[in-house]
């Protein structure tokens, strides 16, 4: 179980979870010995026991370790620890395409193109290594902060020497090529077909086939025609428009042949975007004159030779009744009905048995081949391997012994040599509980990388019967599992063939044994996926905006508050309880937050105010007036006074300083001056003179 703030082998500390996906969870963690963050990739742990489903992420991890490049999310570490298998990875601090898609409505022809070419540099360089990605859609391709474009999860990607290149294996529905559709043969114009989708829904803001469900969309990327963007953006440029279909072309061998194509036409299209300069092959060039394979020159030289044969038999019955002709001239001689009737008497059957069963041999050879490059063509066959794959030799490995072995150890030796362990158990009393009892396949023996190997482990006599609870609710399915002392795993899947809150399926199968007080995961149905709105953002919208956009969505609006915020601006939303893009069912309420600013600070003044000494003219025991005042203009202290200091305490200030005001009359003494020509004397001065003083004060922030 992986916690926040754990730190994985005393190296990688766990910080936050940023993601999260069908067979794993993505969490932003610090390599402490590299002084770096990464995304580190987790296994679910309800995955963790599944030999299948160790093996399949290890195989990512091998995928897509040997890539390093800009345009592709670089894999640094790969390991194990108190059984969580973890993948090590470069952290991307950005968005993905389909968010970027969303936000924007739809792209430029300019910024589409030009994250295709990145996108299209990204999957060349997985070519060139020999990976297939095979799962190219926007969910997969994130924009980073600097607006650096990377391909990521290699999560079903296979190397393209594998033998398990045509396993049944498909992307995201939307975005898979026909031949991944129908489970054929799989090669690098599968990416380009996926690409060729993704660059269609960045020009357009839409997928080119919609449907209720996975299967029909799928049919619809077997059966229908692509539709062209230009049908929904008509200033999309000609050129665009061609790469675009002729990357989703049905048949692999009308789209692209290799990346480095694809991205010299992208380019192209930036330089020259009025000229139509992308050449789509033709359907009518099937019947066109066209240069002789290597391959084809084989079929010919086959059929060639049947054809040899059924001739030979053809000449040899030509020859016999030419030499009957010669021997007899009334051939020449009589008319129509008695030439026929000769003709019925030189029949030979005998060589007309053989000649006839020439023909049909022939035909039949002619017709296998016919039916076998037919078949190869539209990947029904496919174990006749042509020339480039029969040069491509499958990596092997010796199976080592593992009997004897604990089931742990011979799993982790058998996914080291790139096996696929699959455990079955069997009571048996003579060993230890989860010893190997035997192997599928004998040791030494030379096995393909991938190669499933069943292994045989011992459980205690006192197992357990797996009681069955597909079908059953999943409170029904929770209190039988228990009941039977089994610890109950729930995930939670959407199927539309099931209702919600019963059981799809169950894992260990029913009727099995397993040690009691060991865990069951049961698949529970949470209904058709069109039953979940998306909740739209309504943050940094006005309180009125806001609710419009959720009563749109088929949501209602919940609570709503005003807090301090100082990210904010005041009176916009700053909080909503269910985050942009998750799913929640119709008429959901969501709780708002409105800010109402950056919170308020307040100060406090306690202090004994002083008599006013810096001022000369003052006095013990004259009279002030004494005044408090803070610099926004708030009077706290208006007081006469004789005697100091004068107590004051206030708290709840909103401004951080103000001014103490001293105001005093002072009285003068009257002077005599004596004019010195006429001698004449005079009074002046005498009387009282208001002095005011001012003192700064900063105050204490509370």
């Amino acid at each position: 179980m992986i916690k926040i703030g754990m730190m994985i082998v005393d190296r990688y500390e766990i910080l936050e979870k940023i993601g999260t996906g069908g067979m794993s969870d993505v969490y932003k963690a610090k390599d402490h010995k590299l002084n770096r963050f990464v995304a580190v990739k987790v296994l679910k742990q309800e995955f963790s026991e599944n030999a299948n489903f160790v093996s399949k992420f290890r195989i990512e991890a091998q995928a897509a370790a040997g890539l390093m490049h800009p345009n592709i999310v670089n894999v640094y570490d790969v390991g194990e620890e108190s059984e969580n298998h973890y993948i090590v990875m470069e952290l991307v601090e950005g968005i993905t395409l389909k968010k970027y898609i969303e936000k924007k409505a739809r792209l430029s022809v300019k910024e589409a193109v030009s994250i295709a070419i990145q996108v299209s540099m990204g999957i060349e360089a997985a070519h060139n290594n020999h990976i297939i990605h095979r799962d190219i859609k926007p969910q997969n391709i994130i924009i980073s902060k600097e607006g650096k474009v990377k391909v990521t999860d290699f999560g079903i990607a296979k190397a393209a020497t594998s033998n398990t290149i045509t396993s049944n294996v498909m992307g995201s529905v939307h975005y898979t090529s026909p031949e991944q559709a129908r489970g054929g043969y799989s090669d690098e114009k599968s990416d380009i077909y996926s690409l060729g989708v993704t660059m269609f829904e960045m020009l357009t803001g839409r997928v080119p086939f919609n449907g209720e469900t996975t299967v029909a969309i799928a049919i619809k990327h077997i059966q229908e025609e692509f539709p062209s963007p230009r049908e929904y953006v008509a200033e999309i440029p000609v050129c665009v428009e061609q790469i675009v279909l002729k990357c989703c072309q049905k048949s692999p061998d009308r789209r692209y042949q290799s990346m480095a194509e694809l991205i010299s036409d992208l380019k192209q299209s930036l330089i020259s975007p009025d000229e139509d300069f992308v050449k789509v092959a033709d359907p009518d060039e099937e019947a066109s004159t066209r240069m002789i394979t290597d391959k084809d020159m084989v079929q010919i030289k086959r059929q060639s030779e049947s054809r040899d044969s059924m001739d030979e038999a053809m000449r040899l019955k030509k020859d016999v009744r030419d030499r009957d002709r010669r021997d007899n001239d009334r051939y020449y001689e009589e008319d129509e009905d008695e030439d026929w009737d000769d003709d019925e008497e030189d029949y030979d059957p005998k060589m007309e048995k053989i000649t006839t069963i020439l023909a049909v041999v022939a035909a039949l050879l002619i017709g296998c081949i016919l039916i076998f490059m037919v078949g190869r063509t539209m990947g029904v066959f496919h174990f006749g391997a042509n020339e480039e794959e029969q040069a491509q030799e499958t990596e092997q490995v010796e199976m080592i012994r593992v009997v004897g072995m604990h089931v742990d150890e011979a799993k982790k030796a058998l996914l080291d040599l790139g096996l696929s362990p699959e455990i079955k158990y069997e009571e048996n009393s003579s060993y230890d509980a989860g010893t190997v009892l035997k192997a599928s396949v004998k040791e030494k023996i030379m096995l393909d990388k991938g190669t499933n190997v069943v292994l045989t482990v011992a459980e205690a006599a006192e197992g357990v019967q797996v009681p069955n609870v597909t079908g059953k609710s999943q409170t029904e399915a929770e209190s039988v599992l228990t009941k039977e002392g089994f610890v109950v795993n729930v995930v939670e899947s959407y199927d539309s063939s099931v209702e919600k809150g019963m059981v799809i399926s169950q894992s260990p199968e029913a009727e099995t044994k397993a040690p009691a007080g060991s865990n069951i995961t049961i698949r529970v149905s949470q209904g058709a996926e069109d039953n979940k709105v998306r909740v739209p953002k309504v943050m940094d919208m006005t309180e009125m905006d806001a609710t419009a956009t959720l009563t749109e969505s088929g949501l209602t609006v919940g609570t709503v508050t005003q807090v301090e915020n100082e990210e904010t601006e005041v009176d916009l939303v700053c909080y909503q309880s269910y985050s942009e893009g998750s799913y929640v069912d119709k008429g959901t309420a969501v709780d708002l937050r409105i800010s109402s600013g950056p919170s308020q600070k307040t100060y406090r003044y306690s202090e004994s105010i002083t008599a006013p000494t810096e001022a000369p003219e003052y006095q013990n025991g004259m009279e002030v007036w004494v005044t408090l005042v803070t610099h926004d203009g708030t009077q706290l202290l208006s007081t006469q006074t004789t005697t100091f200091p004068v107590a004051a305490n206030y708290t709840g200030i909103k401004s951080p300083s103000g001014v103490i005001r001293y105001s005093f009359t002072v009285k003068t003494e009257p002077t005599t001056v004596t004019n010195p020509e006429t001698g004449e004397t005079t009074t002046e001065g005498g009387g009282s003179e208001v002095k005011t003083i001012e003192r700064q004060v900063n105050f204490t922030e509370e």
